[in-house]
């Protein structure tokens, strides 16, 4: 059992290593491996310099919560209302970097470390229900029943989780990162969650009679398997069948876990270093192959709920009949003679493949795109029929399939230069109507944002073309996408505010500085998140959807309007080289900077 979960330790490390660190990290199992990444205060630290900086999180919200349960709602609004004030004029002097002045990044951090966030919650709910007593209540209450959820719909079910990737993993070659969602797929999370919910229920009463307890402990050992595997299985019925399962086996069970007895010692000398990068996948791959070898042995002797466990593909690989009926139509698609298959040549052929962009827009290249995203969208399932991975049309749980209505959205698609064109004016205008709409909603006026004169952002535009063109390759891995646009937008939006200030004698057109997490005051984390969720949106949804628009336009209407556009566009980059758009609420953030950081009160622009 052993060298078989080595192997698949082996085949799947990357997977298995970051699966038990989050599940370490979130508290759902080996959460004592996290040791290594204790912070111990350095030598010469003072418990003392802690307590006289009341901003921290253990002094702050610590000082604010004793208020609120002594019944003293406002002086825990007024310590609050200090500790922020505190953390935001130490951002201000010790680290730019951390600016806690502006931006929601900054409110939010501020509202969550100071305390005040808990204070506005208890003065809605005392507002709410017109006792301060009931308002504390009804907090303590809130904030169980937030914690629980958190518990409940994510860590009580996220070993159920690991041990379904553990159970495809020993079998198949591949186990693409995904399945960490086939609760989800088969539209089970919750009842695992009552499963597992029920279990945890269950060994708490019998904890207090610890034998008792001990026992239960490997009577329900099983209970994760077997829901992973059979995700329908009612609660009840699934910790029964772990009690059949188990009977006669929980000492057997014992010893083997007594047998990574070094493993946990080499542990306790890295401080948990070996243990997060290798012994806790180890010993959970280890499990998963004694659970295969007790449900072999159950099946063998027809134990009562046996028939339950009845993923069988799960276990051993399909026969090629099956396959083929169940992917008839990946197999055809996929053997589809080359000759059938347009091909471009040359530079053509260069910019389709590495840039997603077809210089022209005739028949062919349109018939070429349906045939590369017909053939994108079987290479997705070819993994299931060389049965490298889970054949997920032969499991037992039906998987939910994706709606036609989405599939159509086509973003694995080549987009002509008049769509790349269009769309870099629509996402230009769009960034300049979301600019103005901020400023319209915290200043209550309209300014005309940019340094261009025009209703245009370029550097929306210009950012939201090149995440299409650029990180192309990067559209079949959403979080490898969502990467790789936060690192491209930052790199844009901060060198474009370099370019622009040496052009015009130092002028800026936005400045960061006091938004937490910023960089010289060019970019910041918040900025770049929300650049990153955009970007997701643009790729996945919002470019295919436009291009389907665009592509119904007649040439002779789409190519003069992008030849008008780039006219205006042009024209005003020329006047505004000379005549840039400056001014009040465009390129005054100098004299607010200054403001900000000497005499006006923190809260002056948040």
């Amino acid at each position: 059992m052993k060298r078989r979960a080595r192997r698949a330790l082996k085949r799947h490390y990357i997977l298995y290593v970051a699966l038990f660190l989050i599940a370490a990290y979130i508290g759902a199992e080996f959460s004592s491996s996290l040791e290594v990444l204790d912070v111990t205060p350095a030598p010469g630290y003072e418990a003392q310099e802690r307590l006289e900086r009341p901003s921290d999180l253990n002094g702050g919200i610590t000082g604010v919560m004793r208020d609120i349960f002594a019944g003293d709602e406002e002086a825990a609004g007024e310590l609050a209302y200090e500790n922020e004030e505190a953390q935001i004029a130490r951002a201000v002097q010790e680290s730019p970097a951390l600016g806690r002045t502006r931006g929601v990044l900054a409110r939010m951090v501020n509202s969550v470390s100071s305390g005040s966030f808990v204070v506005s919650l208890l003065a809605a709910l005392h507002s709410l229900v017109g006792s301060e007593n009931a308002a504390i209540l009804l907090l303590i209450l809130l904030g169980t029943a937030v914690l629980f959820a958190v518990w409940f719909f994510f860590i009580n079910v996220f070993t159920v989780i690991t041990r379904r990737v553990l159970l495809e993993g020993r079998t198949y070659e591949k186990v693409p990162f995904q399945r960490i969602l086939f609760l989800l797929r088969v539209r089970k999370w919750t009842k695992v969650c009552c499963t597992m919910f029920l279990v945890s229920f269950y060994q708490m009463l019998w904890n207090f009679t610890i034998i008792g307890g001990i026992i239960k402990h490997y009577s329900y050992y099983l209970v994760p398997y077997i829901a992973a595997e059979n995700p329908d299985i009612a609660p009840g019925e699934a910790i029964r069948l772990s009690r059949r399962l188990m009977k006669g086996h929980k000492w057997e069970c014992f010893v083997f876990g007594l047998s990574f007895l070094p493993w946990a010692l080499l542990g306790g000398l890295t401080a948990g270093l070996s243990e997060l990068l290798y012994s806790n996948a180890y010993r959970a791959a280890a499990f998963t192959e004694y659970y295969a070898g007790i449900r072999e042995a159950a099946k063998r002797e027809h134990v009562k709920g046996s028939e339950l466990m009845n993923d069988t593909y799960l276990f051993e690989m399909p026969e090629d009949e099956l396959i083929y009926l169940a992917y008839e139509d990946v197999i055809s698609a996929l053997v589809r003679p080359s000759r059938d298959v347009l091909q471009l040549k040359g530079v053509r052929k260069f910019f389709a493949d590495w840039f997603g962009v077809l210089l022209t827009n005739t028949k062919k290249e349109r018939e070429y795109e349906k045939m590369q995203a017909c053939r994108v969208k079987m290479e997705l399932l070819k993994g299931a029929v060389d049965r490298k991975t889970y054949p997920s049309r032969l499991s037992a749980v039906p998987e939910v399939q994706k709606r036609s209505r989405i599939e159509t959205i086509h973003y694995l698609r080549h987009y002509s230069v008049w769509s790349v064109i269009l769309l870099f004016f629509i996402f230009s205008f769009a960034g300049w109507m979301w600019e103005v709409s901020i400023h319209l909603v915290t200043d209550g006026e309209f300014v005309n944002r940019g340094v261009l004169h025009g209703p245009w952002l370029p550097i929306y535009g210009g950012g939201g073309v090149l995440i299409l063109l650029l990180l192309n390759k990067l559209r079949k891995r959403p979080v490898l996408e969502f990467v790789g646009i936060v690192i491209l937008c930052g790199c844009v939006e901060y060198t474009t505010s370099v370019v622009l200030e040496i052009l015009h004698n130092g002028e800026r057109w936005w400045d960061y500085s006091g938004y937490f997490l910023n960089l010289n005051g060019r970019i910041c984390a918040e900025g770049l998140f929300v650049f990153g969720i955009g970007g997701i949106a643009i790729v996945y949804m919002l470019a295919p959807l436009l291009d389907n628009q665009i592509q119904r336009l007649h040439p002779a209407v789409l190519i003069p309007l992008c030849l008008l556009l780039i006219t205006g566009f042009a024209v005003d980059n020329v006047y505004s080289a000379e005549h840039p758009n400056s001014g009040r609420g465009i390129t005054d953030y100098e004299e607010r900077t200054a403001c900000l950081q000497s005499t006006c009160p923190p809260y002056t622009y948040l």
